[in-house]
């Protein structure tokens, strides 16, 4: 096997996780480089001349390229996998449900899950104190949609596992973590859930 891709990451994001998972499941070794986020680190000169001009992560760098965006790197690392559909359809809904999870559900599940457990209620701004019950209101309608989808099927796209799965699990499953939404109340999601964290190969965000 060629040189190791190289994870940049802050290991408590849900989107690097997504990128571990996947790799993971595919039995596929990566190296990682941990940032803190907090801290800066992912805005210092060396780090957005080297690694990633936007000043975020996850990247995943192949040899001396680099690749930004969590879900992209998922597709570099299971593209011709059984992760990715084969039919043309299948694989088109498969990037409909990525491309919704960066657009409905991270930006509201994902965001307050940051804003409570590491800004904390007290530091909030203004502004984003008043976006809480907006992106509240938004993370509970895409978990209900998601919900409503799942009660009828085991899987978001065919009858397996895909990226679509893993790209969403990894925030819904820590949905709980900014407390306003209780998995409890969806069922079909919670049943979801237990599917992929018994696929042969699976890890735990903490792992």
């Amino acid at each position: 096997m060629s040189e190791r891709p190289i994870l940049h990451e802050y290991a408590a994001s849900g989107n690097c996780y997504k990128i571990r998972l996947t790799a993971a499941l595919l039995a596929y070794p990566i190296e990682r480089r941990e940032y803190d986020i907090i801290a800066g680190e992912t805005r210092t000169p060396a780090f957005l001349a080297k690694v990633n001009p936007n000043g975020r992560i996850p990247v995943l760098q192949i040899g001396d390229k680099f690749l930004p965006e969590s879900n992209a790197a998922c597709f570099w690392l299971a593209d011709g996998t059984h992760l990715v559909p084969h039919d043309r359809f299948a694989r088109a809904d498969m990037l409909h449900w990525m491309f919704w999870e960066q657009y409905n559900h991270e930006p509201n599940v994902a965001t307050l899950r940051f804003w409570m457990k590491w800004i904390g209620e007290a530091n909030l701004s203004d502004v984003q104190r008043a976006l809480v019950p907006v992106k509240q209101e938004a993370g509970a309608a895409a978990l209900a949609l998601m919900d409503e989808y799942l009660a009828g099927r085991d899987w978001l796209v065919g009858a397996g596992l895909t990226l679509a799965d893993i790209a969403l699990y990894a925030y819904t499953h820590v949905a709980e973590d900014s407390g306003f939404f209780a998995l409890a109340d969806y069922p079909g999601v919670q049943a979801w859930i237990a599917r992929v964290e018994g696929e042969p190969g699976f890890v735990a965000m903490g792992d």
